[in-house]
């Protein structure tokens, strides 16, 4: 049978791009790790990587066996703080919305890492629909999302409330309804960004069908191609107060049902670890 001890060579093996870097990485010998690999692939009957000379790709099986990887050994970690003393202390692995982690993380995670110093906290940003999955399947241990967040497998608490403000080119008319638009090309996250969906949601209350979708990588660079006249994007006012946008975009308020937006965090159900407890304890302490 696999063991946890297996488990970890192989996504160290995985991580590490190879035998040599993952063992100076484990602090063991070549060989060791090399064997192994070799008996966790006849304890399982399949092949974990292709080997072309002495480069090894990870196999579609084996690309399966690292999902599992990453669950189980977080569970292993989870277990092993559930029966702790109960100090918070080890990794948190963290996801946010990448609005939220540049408007409202900085103080709280200044906070947090003053009274738990020894929490290794590592931030993962991403929409909200990718983070969700990726605590479902104990990637993460907790995330700050766009709520709300509709699932058994997942408990969740406010953190903040966001109201989001519509940005368009500077000098844009007013904008009462999605038929005010002059430029109907959105500027936004992948499909699953919540915010996008909010606006696409606003568009569709006016009937209105976006003429493109342009997908970017950063609020920085989507505010730069509203101020060059591509299109409109969705932001949270609590961010856009943080960039220098000067007069060089128009914002424009919407209504309430579309605007105003709870940002929550989220967990696994059931009893949370030390350090997601401590979070969730100092998000409710504002």
């Amino acid at each position: 049978m696999m063991d946890l001890d297996d488990l970890t060579i192989f996504r160290t093996v995985v991580r590490e791009g190879g035998i040599t870097r993952a063992a100076e990485k484990l602090h063991r010998v070549q060989s060791n790790v090399t064997t192994r690999i070799r008996q966790l692939e006849d304890k399982l009957g399949v092949e974990l990587f292709i080997r072309e000379g002495r480069r090894l790709i990870v196999s579609p099986s084996g690309r399966v066996l690292l999902d599992y990887a990453d669950r189980l050994l977080a569970l292993a970690d989870e277990a092993r703080a559930a029966v702790g003393d109960g100090t918070p202390r080890g990794r948190l692995r963290f996801g946010s919305m990448e609005s939220t982690a540049a408007a409202r993380l900085p103080a709280l995670l200044a906070r947090f890492h003053a009274q738990y110093p020894e929490v290794q906290l590592e931030l993962r940003t991403g929409p909200t629909g990718p983070l969700i999955a990726e605590v479902i399947d104990g990637r993460l241990e907790c995330a700050l999302v766009s709520g709300p967040v509709e699932d058994v497998r997942i408990a969740s608490v406010p953190a903040f409330d966001e109201e989001l403000v519509l940005v368009a080119p500077a000098g844009h008319p007013p904008i009462a309804s999605p038929r005010d638009l002059c430029a109907r090309t959105l500027l936004t996250f992948e499909p699953g960004c919540a915010y996008r969906q909010r606006l696409q949601a606003w568009l569709a209350s006016g009937e209105v069908v976006p003429e493109r979708v342009v997908e970017l990588s950063s609020y920085h660079a989507m505010i730069g191609c509203v101020a060059s006249g591509m299109g409109v994007a969705l932001v949270p006012r609590s961010l856009l107060a943080m960039l220098p946008v000067e007069d060089s975009v128009s914002i424009h308020a919407l209504p309430p049902e579309f605007a105003l937006a709870r940002t929550v965090l989220i967990h696994r159900s059931g009893a949370p670890g030390p350090a997601v407890r401590a979070l969730v304890e100092l998000i409710g302490r504002g």
